[in-house]
């Protein structure tokens, strides 16, 4: 098992590189004036470093014993949160023009930690309209990126 989280972290390290490399043909710009480049320049940093990170754990770290009745091996049921969080982004993604950058934000965060298992009510609204209002702020008011704006208009 060690050995596979290891092939995968070092395939994700080699993503994070590729896109890094690939994303300074493109002009990166400044966080003022975001250019085309920027954004993939810092995912694949930041894939590269979490990777890294993950692979010195794997090698250096202490395994902990699984507990009794924990599954070791992937479960049906983990597929099929796999799957409804690729649903969810898929179909979410389809909508954004449709919906506008806001509301796609709100929909989205809200869908996905319900399907990761947050059921409490308030915290769910709360978090994904503290995330939408922030992602709305920084990136179309501060950095002046135009995004699809839907039948709300913001």
């Amino acid at each position: 098992m060690k050995r596979d989280e290891l092939i995968g972290c070092g395939i994700v390290f080699l993503f994070g590189g590729m896109t890094a490399v690939l994303s300074l043909q493109m002009p990166i710009g400044t966080f003022r004036m975001a250019g085309a480049g920027l954004f993939p320049l810092w995912l694949g940093i930041l894939l590269m470093i979490l990777s890294a990170l993950f692979g010195l754990n794997l090698l250096f770290g202490k395994r902990a014993a699984p507990k009794t009745g924990e599954p070791v091996a992937p479960t049906p049921a983990n597929a099929k949160l796999v799957l409804l969080f690729l649903g969810v982004t898929v179909v979410s993604m389809l909508c954004l023009r449709f919906l506008g950058y806001p509301a796609f934000c709100f929909l989205i965060m809200l869908l996905l930690l319900r399907i990761l298992g947050i059921r409490r009510p308030v915290f769910l609204l709360g978090l994904s309209l503290v995330t939408a209002a922030g992602a709305y702020l920084l990136f179309v008011r501060f950095l002046k990126i135009p995004l699809p704006k839907g039948l709300i208009g913001l």
